[in-house]
């Protein structure tokens, strides 16, 4: 049985789930692919038609900003948009600029603002957005020459930019980071210099993807990209494929579920994502790709996934940064799992939206989990039985459906308080989890 029981915060219960997880399902368009083609559609002259666009939160609040800054574009009302763009003058906002919840939104977008030479922008967020650090990109931005200023020396927001000139360098990241990146080459954009970037290892590569369809002057060589600003962005056809990160919920319901068999449909697997698919399978997932194709520059397939006796390993170094948002689901199938996985090199997730190493240890430890806190991860030791309880989600979408997929293997009933979060990246999670598992009861 699943239950939302409608209130301020909406709390939903699951029951341990006993005919499987069965059916073909598709999941929400790539959120970082559709921040990116907002973005892009935003700066280029011309028409950008989107098809396939995330209607999460996150999204809506990069739409946002973008129209305060001049471009049009449509009602966020269905996955088909259209965009105006700016061709690359954004007008200075009336107002304040609210990313809202959306990291994504804030980081890429002050790369965009701090090379806008002139021009004065201020933005702020939620108050979950307002306590996330900042300083990973104004770092970088200012040692190109921006002005940015807020809260503990630039490092938070609410945050002001006054756009330069700004004098690009080989920047050496010390960490691997698409967000970074991306903020770095949209400040490229508008130079006539040529940025740098180098990585300790490759992160997702949508910006550089997006950005050469765009008509950028970039090219990649191993973990560096170059890109020469002063190319003009024309207007696209996107076609946004599924999210991957959506789909690890399903992946990971229909391995540790007995008697599942499940297909989820137009996934992307851009191979700078595809790092949970190679830990589950290396845990010993049933997991096949069909019907692979390429989509707008993006592979995609369709995954048939069936319940599979899953083992421990050991998750670190280079696989993190390509499935740094789908640990907590992982850590939910090590608990399953016989034996003992590892999670290190993820101190990432002690900054997102929550702290993720510490909320999931703190609820899996509630449903009877052997898992203990590590600086940079944790260390589950899987195949104790789960038990149902009250359970947190500390206002965050990906452990709130983390541990909705819990409860399908938790005995007795499972009760998840605030899941209102889970809009911000999958709007229509509850009722996919309907459709995929044996019964609905609401009020």
């Amino acid at each position: 049985m699943i239950e939302v029981v409608s209130a301020p915060n909406s709390v939903l219960r699951v029951t341990s789930q006993q005919s499987g997880v069965r059916g073909k399902i598709q999941v929400p368009g790539d959120k970082s692919i559709s921040h990116r083609a907002l973005f892009l559609g935003a700066l280029a002259q011309g028409t950008t038609k989107v098809s396939g666009l995330l209607l999460g939160e996150d999204p809506r609040s990069t739409a946002a900003c973008f129209r305060a800054l001049g471009a049009q574009i449509s009602p966020l009302n269905s996955d088909q948009i259209t965009i105006e763009g700016v061709g690359g003058d954004l007008q200075e906002p009336l107002d304040i600029l609210d990313a809202g919840n959306s990291g994504t939104t804030m980081r890429l977008i002050l790369g965009v603002l701090a090379s806008q030479p002139g021009k004065f922008f201020s933005l702020t967020g939620d108050r979950s957005l307002r306590s996330r650090p900042m300083a990973r990109v104004t770092k970088p931005l200012r040692s190109f020459g921006a002005q940015i200023w807020g809260r503990e020396s630039g490092s938070k927001a609410p945050l002001a930019v006054l756009g330069m000139n700004l004098t690009p360098s080989h920047y050496f990241s010390p960490i691997a980071s698409a967000q970074v990146k991306s903020c770095l080459l949209l400040a490229g954009l508008n130079l006539e210099a040529e940025t740098i970037i180098t990585e300790p290892e490759r992160s997702r590569d949508h910006s550089e993807r997006m950005l050469k369809a765009f008509g950028a002057d970039l090219r990649v060589e191993g973990n560096t990209v170059h890109l020469r600003g002063g190319a003009k962005l024309q207007g696209q056809t996107v076609v946004v494929p599924g999210d991957i990160s959506s789909a690890a919920y399903w992946l990971v319901a229909a391995s540790i579920v007995p008697g599942s068999e499940l297909l989820i449909e137009n996934v992307g697997v851009n191979p700078t994502r595809t790092g949970i698919l190679e830990v589950l399978l290396a845990m010993g997932a049933d997991i096949t790709q069909q019907n692979y194709r390429e989509v707008t520059g993006e592979p995609v397939a369709d995954l048939l996934v069936r319940s599979a006796s899953l083992q421990g390993v050991e998750i670190k170094g280079a696989v993190i940064p390509r499935l740094i948002d789908e640990i907590p689901i992982l850590a939910v199938a090590a608990a399953c799992a016989d034996g003992k996985t590892v999670i290190s090199d993820a101190a990432e997730l002690r900054v997102k939206e929550s702290d993720r190493i510490s909320a999931m240890v703190t609820e899996l430890l509630k449903l009877g989990v052997d898992v203990s806190e590590r600086a940079d991860g944790m260390e589950i030791v899987g195949g104790r039985p789960l038990h149902g309880c009250e359970l947190q989600t500390y206002e965050d979408h990906r452990v709130a459906m983390s541990l909705a997929i819990a409860g399908l293997v938790a005995q007795g009933d499972t009760e998840i308080a605030e899941v209102d979060c889970i809009k911000i990246s999958y709007p229509d999670f509850m009722a996919r989890l309907l459709e995929v598992t044996s019964g609905w009861h609401g009020d």
